[in-house]
């Protein structure tokens, strides 16, 4: 039995507040998976049946607009549970859930979720307490599309992507994003995120390193960022 007392996702998300024997059932109950880069956790409008705790690895929420590109509405990492809007509302997935670098999640069975979330309240608390953080971010993002600039929106995505996950020891941006998905995050053209890292580039904001990002000065992103 894995040791799900001493995992990641149940020491920074809602499962956090399960008891000893919750823990066991838990254990008993979760199927565990290796997601390879470009592979999905499941696919927009399937039905899931369960959450999925992202142990190890990076991954992408999308949804696929009407011009049909896949646009990332968030990125996720370890230590936090997937699918739970769409299990709570009793609906399919609204968003995509795909790997852009090598996953392992484990599936939590519905049936398990609804039996903590009506016998262990604090459970329940934290559970919606999570789906609302998530609907308050969803939030903030359209209104960062209305009211701050493309170049803002750039390097707020840049600052990001670097304090949530970290750099390589070549100092370039752990997670590797196309220049297409860079581009949906901050609601533009790939060709005008192109220009505008280049422009980033020139101003030594940033180093381009074939498709890898190094941010080199930091202070100059947040100042751009935070601009009003």
């Amino acid at each position: 039995m894995n040791k799900c007392d001493q995992c990641i996702v149940r020491q920074l998300s809602s499962l956090k507040a399960l008891n000893k024997e919750e823990v066991i059932k838990l254990a008993n109950s979760k199927t565990t998976h290796k997601i390879k880069k470009g592979e999905a956790i499941f696919e927009e409008g399937e039905v899931t049946n369960g959450v999925f705790c992202v142990k190890d690895g990076i991954g992408k929420l999308s949804k696929l607009s009407s011009n049909g590109k896949d646009q990332i509405i968030k990125l996720v990492k370890s230590g936090e549970l997937l699918g739970q809007r769409s299990m709570i509302s009793n609906e399919p997935a609204n968003l995509s859930a795909k790997a852009i670098a090598d996953m392992e999640v484990c599936f939590i069975p519905k049936s398990e979720i609804i039996n903590f979330f009506n016998n262990n309240n604090q459970f329940s608390l934290n559970l919606m307490q999570s789906v609302c953080e998530d609907l308050k971010e969803s939030e903030n993002d359209k209104i960062a599309l209305v009211q701050k600039t493309v170049k803002q929106r750039l390097a707020e995505t840049l600052l990001h992507l670097h304090e949530e996950f970290g750099e390589n020891t070549d100092k370039t941006l752990k997670v590797q994003l196309t220049r297409e998905e860079l581009a949906g995050m901050i609601g533009t053209a790939t060709e005008s995120c192109i220009r505008l890292l280049s422009d980033f580039n020139k101003l030594e904001l940033i180093e381009l390193v074939g498709k890898k990002i190094v941010l080199k000065n930091v202070k100059a992103l947040k100042k751009m960022a935070e601009q009003l």
